[in-house]
């Protein structure tokens, strides 16, 4: 699970602002996914592979396995940046760096080699309260000054240096989860934000700081309150697979479920990966059950669906047993909001409206508010909540409802039963 940096996190940040090319545009913050890493040169350039969370060498030598990765659901327990710093000063002793997305992004634009507090607190206990751990960096290779430096969200941290349009302030940006969080308009206690990207995150707003096994507890921009949830491999990248696999059914993908049986479809466990949130076992694998010779491809890709939707309940389920609330609505965002077929199946499983995002872009539009924080034209994340502008709801269809609840209980005992 790895990037060309090079190509990516340096280049591909590059290319858009030439694209763009706008003297209107005043500032420009990145938004990136976590945990992920680099090695970097001289000029903060990458000169290694661009780790991934999910990646092999991202296990510590004492959590490999079922379990190993932030098992007690605390992010201050996530070994993998620890693991992918290992491994790259291991492979790039002689590098000058080992930098997060967002920092190679900044710099490759001209600013500070850079990242929000946020990404920095995705890199569970390589972060301190005095900043890098350098005991953490020096047991892995590295020391504590070849990391990026850690900024406040919404902080200018220089200004860009390529291309004709130059003078933008760039925001020190944040991770992509937390930007989608911000302009979601998901604020009242027991609200759920559903991420539809490559991987499925799910976010409930919870008083305090939560603790619940399985599930993470993330800083959220409003005071007092709290994220608790987590990310699952159910999302965007297993359905990519199952769309590889299974010969396209144009009605499905728009969402009519083509008269289907709705008791007659299979369970899919998606764990083509492992899982992460609640389990966190990357030993796990996929599985598929009661399939019967009535069966094709629409009801397979239906069958996908839900088990996204089951592994987003998954979590649902656990993060109301903390905040005492089950959702009213779910507010869904990420690319997966224009699959039609997979809001119903999350709307039919969970049991409740799911309200997309206006702008499915949640990350880029999150980003786009956290420059104009940089830039002087914000004060608050809070603000960002206005908007927070839904399209039209997807209704719980009624004879799904019953037919799905019942496949969810199976999908909670597990393949091997």
């Amino acid at each position: 699970m790895e990037h060309d940096a090079r190509e990516a996190w340096w280049q591909g940040p590059r290319r858009a602002w030439l694209a763009l090319a706008s003297p209107e545009v005043e500032a420009v913050a990145v938004a990136a996914m976590v945990p992920a890493l680099t090695a970097v040169g001289d000029h903060g350039r990458p000169v290694g592979a661009g780790l991934l969370y999910g990646d092999e060498r991202g296990q510590e030598p004492d959590t490999a396995g079922a379990g190993g990765e932030g098992a007690s659901g605390d992010p201050a327990a996530n070994g993998e940046t620890l693991a992918f710093l290992r491994w790259l000063a291991a492979a790039h002793p002689d590098a000058a760096g080992y930098w997060h997305p967002q920092a190679v992004a900044n710099r490759a634009l001209g600013g500070d080699a850079a990242v929000d507090f946020g990404s920095a607190f995705a890199s569970g206990p390589l972060l301190c309260s005095s900043g890098w751990d350098g005991e953490a960096c020096r047991e892995r290779g590295a020391a504590p000054h070849q990391l990026p430096a850690i900024r406040m969200f919404g902080e200018a941290i220089g200004e860009v240096a390529v291309g004709p349009t130059r003078g933008a302030i760039i925001g020190g940006g944040g991770v992509d989860a937390f930007c989608e969080q911000i302009v979601a308009g998901v604020d009242e206690v027991g609200d759920v934000l559903v991420v539809c990207g490559s991987t499925l995150v799910v976010w409930a707003v919870a008083e305090g700081w939560p603790a619940c096994p399985g599930l993470w507890t993330v800083p959220y921009h409003l005071p007092g309150r709290a994220m608790v949830g987590g990310p699952s491999n159910a999302g965007g990248l297993f359905l990519d697979w199952v769309d590889r696999t299974i010969a396209p059914s144009e009605r499905v993908v728009a969402g009519d479920n083509g008269g289907m049986d709705p008791a007659a479809v299979p369970v899919w466990w998606p764990y083509l990966r492992g899982e992460r949130a609640p389990l966190f076992d990357a030993t796990l694998r996929g599985a598929l059950a009661g399939l019967d010779l009535t069966q094709g491809p629409a009801q397979l890709r239906r069958a996908a669906y839900e088990a996204s939707a089951f592994a987003a309940r998954h979590l649902i389920d656990r993060s109301a047993a903390v905040t005492g609330r089950y959702p009213r609505r779910l507010v869904a965002t990420g690319g997966g909001t224009r699959v039609r077929g997979w809001m119903q199946a999350l709307a039919d499983v969970v049991g409740v409206p799911v309200h997309p995002l206006a702008v499915a872009e949640g990350a880029a539009l999150g980003a786009a508010f956290l420059a104009r924080m940089a830039a002087g034209a914000e004060t608050a994340a809070e603000d960002a909540s206005r908007w927070g502008v839904t399209g039209r709801p997807v209704e719980p269809h009624p004879d799904w409802v019953k037919p799905a609840a019942e496949r969810y209980q199976r999908y909670l005992v597990g393949p091997t039963v």
